[in-house]
């Protein structure tokens, strides 16, 4: 027997040449199959891609545009917005000390609903404020937040934030970093810089620091990163700027095709022995030079017109369909490739759930709200609890009792829970239900199951006890009140004010004050 070399390529069998090529990643190699596309040969960071400033801030401004005037777009942003603010986000002080937690509740109430205190410019509150950073960050891509040394938070939007062409720090579209990428600076334009102009200058930014002396925020900035190398937020548009253009484009065809179809449509049919006679006009009159230099005129249609045959010309008249049928399953799809990018099925993007079942429409719902769920985190992270804990410095400077309560070892001034708002159950009855069902028979603890909520089942379980045991004190006070007004020997029980709920199968017995005697009530 002979062994052949099998280190020789000459010797190698066609299979171990072709098991050899596939044990790559198909992606490494080119194919014609593939769409050509510009990309760092070497890798680059997420940086790296918005690195021509100019380029980076115009894809902002296509994205406002488009938020402006597009028939769908805005809407779908407002719908997005909508179903992750809802009412709003609801603080819950949790500090350790009860009379601390009530006034930073009643502290921030006072703030957040005063848009002169909340707001630097004097027009918005604390809710206001909440609905656009999100909006800001689908379609900008980033938003500021400025607290000021006047209590109010100044917001700045992110086409101020901009790298001076004469610097040579390591700053990426206005964020000084260090060589760690920690945040050192933002730098922000003034508001008289021309849009227009190029910003040469370093003296025409204004720098903030990152953080104060104690290395708390001092700058809130609201973005969506996907990668761990981004210091800036990019539009949600960006994978549909085409899409989106494109199907504008398409809409605006369609509706000028249905006017002229509802006008009239006409085929000429000429024969062979047809002589043209003279050109009468029938409609308003224009002419437009083409590429080529040659001249064509256009005639306006309008509805009425009466069109005559030349001799030798047969006219038949031509009603296409339009919109075609084809049209509205092409628009479907794109309504849909739209939604998806911005976390909306068609169901929400359209709010009609008619060209669905209702189990189809829960579970786009259910899924759409996981992305919501997702949203709202990062806003509570980035925004709402930054400007919390800035509100509780500002109190504890102003108020050396709270400042008092704070140094003691059990309590925590900046404790706190931000309560994003939750979803109505689909079906109430059911998945109320289905609810019980799962605690009773321990598939599910309580606390697993407020949490799929979006609530605390410690604070339920608390906030029950309490609203129980004050109701009870009011109906046993109420209950003594009555029995010593009226002596007739009939007393009243204290639960035959309050109707407080039961487990199933459970018997309340009731026991007169007088007699001592157990009365079946269930």
């Amino acid at each position: 027997m002979v062994r052949r070399n099998t280190n020789n390529a000459e010797d190698r069998s066609l299979a171990e040449t072709f098991a050899g090529l596939k044990s790559d990643y198909q992606a490494t190699k080119t194919s014609r199959f593939r769409r050509t596309r510009t990309v760092p040969g070497m890798g680059a960071s997420a940086d790296y891609h918005y690195r021509t400033e100019a380029r980076y801030l115009r894809m902002m401004e296509y994205a406002r545009d488009m938020d402006r005037n597009d028939c769908i777009v805005g809407q779908t942003v407002d719908r997005a917005v909508t179903n992750t603010i809802q009412d709003g986000f609801v603080l819950d002080p949790n500090t350790g000390d009860t009379g601390l937690d009530t006034a930073w509740a009643d502290r921030w109430r006072e703030w957040s609903e005063d848009s002169e205190q909340c707001d630097i410019a004097g027009e918005r509150t604390f809710a206001e404020i909440e609905e656009l950073v999100p909006r800001h960050c689908l379609v900008d891509g980033d938003i500021l937040a400025l607290p000021n040394r006047s209590g109010a938070l100044e917001m700045v939007e992110g086409h101020r934030l901009r790298t001076p062409t004469n610097t040579s720090k390591n700053v990426v579209g206005g964020v000084l970093l260090d060589s760690n990428r920690r945040r050192l600076q933002y730098w922000l334009t003034r508001n008289e810089i021309d849009s227009n102009r190029a910003l040469t200058k370093v003296g025409d930014v204004k720098q903030y620091d990152a953080r104060d002396t104690a290395g708390e925020k001092q700058v809130f900035h609201v973005y969506v990163s996907k990668r761990l190398s981004q210091t800036r937020g990019v539009t949600a548009f960006a994978p549909i700027f085409d899409l989106l253009g494109m199907f504008e484009d398409i809409n605006f065809a369609k509706l000028v095709q249905q006017q002229v179809v509802s006008c009239f449509a006409v085929f000429r049919k000429r024969s062979e022995e047809f002589l043209p006679g003279a050109d009468a006009q029938r409609g308003e009159r224009s002419s437009e030079t083409l590429s080529d230099g040659t001249t064509r005129t256009i005639e306006g249609v309008a509805p009425g017109m009466e069109i005559f045959g030349q001799p030798g010309e047969d006219l038949i008249g031509f009603s296409p369909n339009v919109p075609n049928p084809e049209f509205f399953p092409h628009v479907k799809l794109i309504l849909t490739l739209i939604g998806v990018n911005l976390g909306m099925p068609l169901v929400l993007v359209m709010m009609d759930a008619s060209q669905t079942n209702f189990s189809g429409w829960r579970g786009a719902v259910d899924q759409a709200r996981l992305g919501f769920r997702r949203n709202q985190r990062r806003l509570a992270l980035r925004f709402h609890s930054p400007v919390f804990r800035w509100k509780v410095r500002q109190w504890l400077a102003e108020d050396a009792a709270a400042r008092t309560t704070a140094g003691q070892s059990n309590v925590n001034p900046f404790g706190h829970r931000w309560h994003p708002p939750t979803w109505p159950y689909i079906e109430p009855l059911k998945d109320a239900t289905a609810d019980l069902v799962r605690v009773r028979n321990c598939l599910i603890s309580p606390r697993r199951l407020h949490s799929e909520r979006g609530r605390e089942w410690a604070d339920i379980a608390r906030e029950t006890v309490e609203d129980n045991a004050m109701a009870i004190r009011r109906a046993r006070e109420e209950a003594t009140a009555i029995n010593a007004e009226f002596s007739d020997q009939q007393p009243v029980h204290w639960r035959e004010l309050l109707s407080l709920p039961t487990p199933d199968g459970v018997k309340i017995q009731l026991t007169t004050a007088q007699e001592g005697q157990d009365v079946d009530a269930a």
